[in-house]
């Protein structure tokens, strides 16, 4: 056979070859579908919404060095400065609480000698019910803000520290304690502040003789809450 006509059978073969390859990956290309990519259109729902504007006040909160917050108690004052960088979202209920006279006339409901006095239950007054007493809250739960990066996590519960109490995981409302010694409690309780004046109220109170459910027979109350930003 002519050396011209293998050749060009060759090229006519390699031509058709390399359309053939095109043909069949440009059809493949066609029927690939991408993977894990959603698309949503809808607005967001009052839960988000909602949860936008909480992101933006804890980043106010964030920007604020600290807040000063002073528990007149009928026993004297107790000043509190928060670590707002560390709680953000915790400050900013506790804040909102007290603003709106949430803890006023609240007893301290639970102290135990040694070890911390708590308080902040709605259902825990003067003159309330104590049936019920260290059950209550504001009627919602909010998550633990447990950072071990953070300075007060590293710090721990030592004497004067102010931290939520709750039920287990993410399960704060109003509830809170303060810590009459250092103790190394397991870092389940969100922290965000420490007594800076009136720790000899704090202790005064703890030691004030208790009965049943550690309530103090004596009602020490919490008379006004007052907050200040700075």
């Amino acid at each position: 056979m002519n050396k011209k006509i293998i050749l060009g059978i060759i090229l006519i073969l390699i031509v058709v070859g390399i359309g053939l390859a095109i043909y069949f990956r440009m059809s493949f290309l066609k029927n690939e579908q991408p993977e894990n990519i959603i698309i949503s259109n809808s607005s967001p729902t009052s839960t988000e919404a909602t949860s936008t504007e909480n992101n933006q006040t804890n980043n106010q909160n964030k920007k604020m060095n600290y807040h000063i917050i002073t528990l007149k108690t009928n026993l004297g004052e107790i000043q509190i400065q928060t670590f707002n960088s560390d709680a953000p979202k915790t400050i900013n209920n506790f804040v909102t609480l007290a603003q709106k006279g949430f803890y006023d006339n609240l007893i301290f409901h639970r102290v135990i000698n040694g070890f911390m006095i708590q308080g902040g239950d709605p259902l825990c007054g003067v003159s309330q019910d104590k049936g019920t007493c260290g059950t209550g809250g504001p009627g919602y739960q909010f998550e633990d803000e447990l950072n071990p990066a953070t300075a007060s996590y590293k710090a721990g519960y030592e004497k004067g520290v102010v931290a939520m109490a709750n039920s287990g995981p993410n399960t704060n409302g109003s509830q809170f304690f303060i810590m009459l010694e250092n103790n190394n409690l397991p870092h389940n309780y969100t922290i965000f502040g420490k007594v800076i004046k009136g720790q000899e109220i704090v202790d005064a109170i703890g030691n004030i003789k208790t009965g049943q459910n550690d309530r103090p027979i004596t009602p020490v109350i919490i008379q006004s809450v007052t907050v200040k930003a700075l």
